[in-house]
């Protein structure tokens, strides 16, 4: 699988390297003042200063829930999921959703947390039942 490249808008170096590495565990690439680089459970995400960051929309209607547009994340494994969970449990992250099932006893059967980095831009984590459905329908 080829990595993919994001860049988006935060409001600070320090509060984005804070989510970033001491929360999601991401290791930091390059930085200036203005731009700081992470590895993203193998992907480059580039986060860049701002103050025009966009009001969101939560039109994304998934099984029922309104999701928070637009937003990005990650597949996970189960595992990494889980301590994700239990990491921001214990720092007190607040969920925009909470992590619950979708889709039970369907194809594409997933675990799924929506989060706020400290910029207030939406993440997703998801972690399927049978990694092969990522794409089933």
């Amino acid at each position: 699988m080829n990595a993919f490249h994001y860049a988006f808008k935060v409001k600070d170096i320090v509060s984005t390297r804070k989510f970033y590495v001491e929360m999601l565990g991401c290791t930091e690439g390059r930085s200036t003042e203005n731009w700081i680089d992470f590895d993203f459970f193998g992907h480059q995400l580039t986060g860049h200063v701002s103050d025009d960051i966009p009001a969101l929309d939560y039109c994304g209607k998934v099984d029922g829930i309104n999701v928070p547009i637009p937003h990005f994340g990650c597949l996970l494994t189960i595992a990494q999921f889980e301590t994700l969970q239990q990491t921001f449990e214990k720092n007190a992250i607040e969920f925009v959703v909470k992590p619950q099932i979708r889709y039970a006893g369907k194809p594409g059967e997933q675990r799924t947390m929506f989060v706020f980095d400290f910029s207030g831009n939406p993440l997703e984590f998801k972690a399927f039942s049978d990694e092969s459905e990522v794409f089933s329908k």
